[in-house]
């Protein structure tokens, strides 16, 4: 069961990371106004959701890879808070209030399921 849910983490986080290059509007969005640069900032959330996702699939890296992506959920946290808080929907169509709620305490499940796979 670990395994299944180590892979289906990893391939959900690369496929959000890809998803901050091919479709970058859609996260810069949601990036609190009282941040510099969300283009980079992004590109750069991006990256590393590809590198934690591909590094739980390395029993070296994956110690090193939880551990990230847990820092990496605690980053993105204000803007998933901003996105909330200014009823931004994710993608084109409207996005329903209590969805953009669910996301917040959804972050503490990412964060213990990647703390479940640091070993």
């Amino acid at each position: 069961m670990k395994t299944i849910l180590r892979w289906l983490l990893a391939l959900l986080m690369s496929a959000a990371g890809v998803a901050h290059f091919a479709s970058p509007g859609q996260f810069t969005r949601i990036v609190p106004t009282y941040l510099s640069y969300p283009g980079a900032l992004v590109a750069i959330s991006g990256f590393f959701e590809i590198l934690g996702g591909v590094g739980l699939l390395i029993p070296k890296l994956r110690p090193y890879a939880a551990w990230g992506l847990i820092a990496l959920y605690l980053a993105v946290f204000p803007a998933n808070l901003h996105m909330a808080l200014n009823g931004i929907p994710f993608g084109e169509g409207p996005t329903p209030q209590w969805a953009l709620w669910l996301r917040l305490p959804f972050q503490a499940v990412l964060i213990a399921w990647a703390y479940w796979l640091r070993n």
